[in-house]
């Protein structure tokens, strides 16, 4: 085997984790900004910054289908590339990545244009007041057009992470992000775009991160290379690819659902403030959910390169590893959260009546993050060990059997303060699901261990 690629089986697991999640989790602190410095500035526009930041917090659920998409092909087929390198099987690996890359141009097509078309239509269904949705049809108007760029840049920087190129896969966002924070109080404020100016500067961004990735994936660095054989689609290629990046994608494209449920209910029992407050909530968490992300995408490699290479060892103790670093991590942040609520809100909003309607929000939306280390460090893992059915369904536990229900039920059983009720959803369900993933993989995780400890012997 390759004794360039063969470190993933061989240096210490602790040395490992250390050296591919800081890059990866860097990334996705990175990438954290791209998704909220948007609505830092939006949120601070002069006199109209609450409804603004309103009408662009509707978009979150287009710009999440965007995102998933992005997700199912690239967390789909890179682990699978993996598990392939792990098993010395490089033909295979180079077919995974060039099936995934022509896949993503081709529903990166599909998505402009509906975005195009119907985007006025969707933001209305998704919460948008007349107050707000000006503002939401202006971003997507011009955030559409970028699609590509999001779409290539987040779907195929997950190959280069997944051959242990953490460090380039960190400037593929790191270029990106420090552009976007550049452009955007110039196109927002400087010449008076507002919105517009912040979707532009958002697009632009995405382009420059393109080229960069694409540039290192066609070049002579890489291990895999994009060739133009292996763009021709091959079922027994793409379809299990795809299999194992539904999961992630139904993780995602959910918090689009789940958004559009929460936006629904919370503009019929609190109003636009209380719309505007989600989209502080959920810009919060990502300050959970990304930098948690990083950490098992650092995890990745190393668990599915030595599960292709029949490695039981080292496979548990990289998730052993890659669960304490996550409830470290979730604790810790919880503790911020619960002592500076009005810390987080105000870094999104200078409205007084907004600020404070957000900061007790998020005490009550987030009471449960402490625990939720536990529940992306096993989603993380089942996709690293290729076990599609096992990460689909507990995605689709927490998000369709638990929390969307709860969204409506919560109301009723709290007629009180609905508001407060629709809220109260998230901890809740993030507790019920947490207990359920962790019963499954206990089970899941021992049955792959002994499954590749009886095909070493």
């Amino acid at each position: 085997m390759n004794q360039e690629k063969d470190f993933l089986g061989k240096e210490p697991i602790g040395k490992l984790l250390l050296k591919l999640a800081l890059p990866t989790v860097a990334a996705q602190i990175i990438n954290m900004l791209y998704n909220i410095v948007d609505r830092i500035y939006i949120g601070h526009i002069p006199d109209v910054g609450a409804e603004a930041l309103t009408g662009v917090g509707v978009c979150m659920p287009l710009i999440m289908i965007v995102t998933a998409f992005a997700a199912f092909v690239g967390y789909g087929g890179a682990p699978r590339a993996s598990i392939f390198m792990g098993q010395d099987d490089h033909e295979s690996a180079e077919k995974t990545m060039g099936n995934c890359f022509m896949v993503q141009i081709i529903i990166s097509v599909l998505l402009t244009a509906a975005l195009l078309l119907w985007n006025r239509d969707f933001l209305m269904a998704f919460g948008a007041s007349p107050n707000t949705i000006e503002y939401g049809v202006a971003y997507m108007n011009i955030y559409a057009i970028g699609t590509i760029f999001v779409q290539l840049t987040l779907g195929m920087n997950a190959f280069i992470t997944a051959q242990g190129f953490a460090k380039t896969g960190m400037l593929s966002v790191l270029i990106g992000a420090v552009a976007n924070i550049i452009l955007d109080p110039i196109f927002i404020f400087s010449f008076g775009m507002g919105v517009r100016g912040a979707a532009l500067a958002t697009i632009i961004s995405q382009a420059m991160s393109c080229v960069w990735v694409l540039a290192f994936l066609f070049g002579k660095t890489t291990h895999l290379k994009i060739r133009k054989q292996n763009l021709l689609l091959q079922s027994k290629i793409i379809l299990p690819s795809l299999a194992l990046g539904l999961s992630t994608f139904i993780m995602q494209a959910s918090e689009s659902v789940i958004s559009i449920c929460f936006n629904a209910s919370l503009l019929q029992y609190g109003g636009d403030i209380a719309v505007g407050a989600m989209t502080i909530l959920t810009s919060v968490m990502q300050f959970a959910m990304l930098p948690l992300q990083g950490l098992g995408q650092g995890a990745q490699p190393i668990i599915s390169y030595n599960y292709g290479a029949r490695n039981p060892q080292r496979v548990k103790a990289a998730f052993q590893l890659l669960l304490k670093a996550s409830l470290v991590y979730s604790t810790a942040l919880w503790a911020l959260v619960m002592l500076f609520p009005q810390m987080f809100a105000a870094m999104f909003t200078s409205s007084e009546p907004l600020l404070n309607f957000t900061k007790d929000a998020l005490r009550i939306y987030m009471a449960c993050l402490l625990l939720f280390g536990i529940q992306v460090a096993c989603q993380m893992t089942f996709t690293s060990l290729g076990n599609a059915k096992a990460s689909i369904v507990v995605a689709v536990m927490r998000k369709f059997v638990l929390l969307i229900p709860l969204i409506y039920i919560l109301p009723l059983v709290f007629p009180g303060d609905k508001t407060t009720a629709v809220y109260l959803a998230e901890p809740v369900a993030d507790f019920l699901a947490v207990t359920f993933t962790a019963i499954l993989f206990t089970f899941q995780f021992k049955k792959a261990l002994r499954s590749i400890q009886s095909d070493k012997e």
